[in-house]
């Protein structure tokens, strides 16, 4: 079994979808890039790089799932928890079209479903869930750790979710859906957990110093806060 990531490579996918796939993708990005300007600041613009960067670095590490099996960060909730779901997109988004051109990890005639799974249907997902579960998060630092952990996990299932839509609509792989749906949806269940486990510590690190980077915990009257 060879490792496993998200990211699909060239031939997955045939033209027609990976057109549509890409269109699709610039049009999530352009707007998130509009909403994101609200939110970008002197103090807000920094932590968006570091989180672009701790993103791209987590990435590159694989963790074992299973044996001959591995997987790694998508980042989507981790992003979205920490600087918002628009910041958090682009975010993943700049991380996936620099692995793509300098590191061909991820096909570049696959790069908008790349796009599409991991920075917009991970980063919504990450964040809808994370808002839902915002009271738990406000109670203490393990509420905040349940929280992104949930986030992390359903995120990761999400953009496996994606990835079997597309290769239903225009797998171009020569495998089943039925056997890509199984192995997609088992192996990325066990990467949500270890995606869980590093979006919960990160996220409660960042919290435990600057509770107030955190945009999560940032009310819509008041900051929330992450009482020990």
């Amino acid at each position: 079994m060879s490792p496993v990531a998200m990211h699909m490579s060239d031939g997955l996918l045939n033209a027609p979808i990976s057109v549509v796939l890409l269109a699709l993708a610039a049009v999530g990005v352009g707007f998130a890039l509009v909403k994101a300007r609200a939110d970008l600041d002197d103090r807000t613009a920094p932590m968006a790089g570091l989180v672009a960067t701790f993103i791209f670095a987590v990435q590159m590490i694989n963790f074992p799932i299973l044996p001959g099996a591995s997987g790694h960060l998508l980042g989507g909730a981790l992003a979205a928890i920490l600087v918002g779901p628009w910041v958090g997109a682009l975010c993943v988004t700049i991380v996936l079209v620099v692995q793509a051109l300098l590191f061909a990890d991820g096909g570049l005639t696959a790069l908008g479903a790349n796009v599409t799974n991991m920075a917009l249907i991970g980063t919504a997902a990450g964040f809808a869930v994370a808002v839902a579960l915002r009271g738990l998060a406000s109670r203490g630092k393990g509420g905040l750790a349940a929280v992104a952990f949930i986030s992390a996990f359903v995120n990761t299932l999400l953009a496996a979710t994606g990835f079997v839509i597309e290769y239903a609509a225009g797998g171009a792989g020569g495998v089943e859906i039925g056997k890509v749906a199984l192995l997609m949806w088992g192996l990325h269940a066990l990467i949500g957990i270890g995606e869980g486990l590093i979006t919960a510590v990160t996220v409660t690190s960042v919290a435990s110093i600057r509770p107030d980077l955190v945009y999560l915990l940032k009310g819509s009257q008041k900051p929330l806060e992450v009482r020990s």
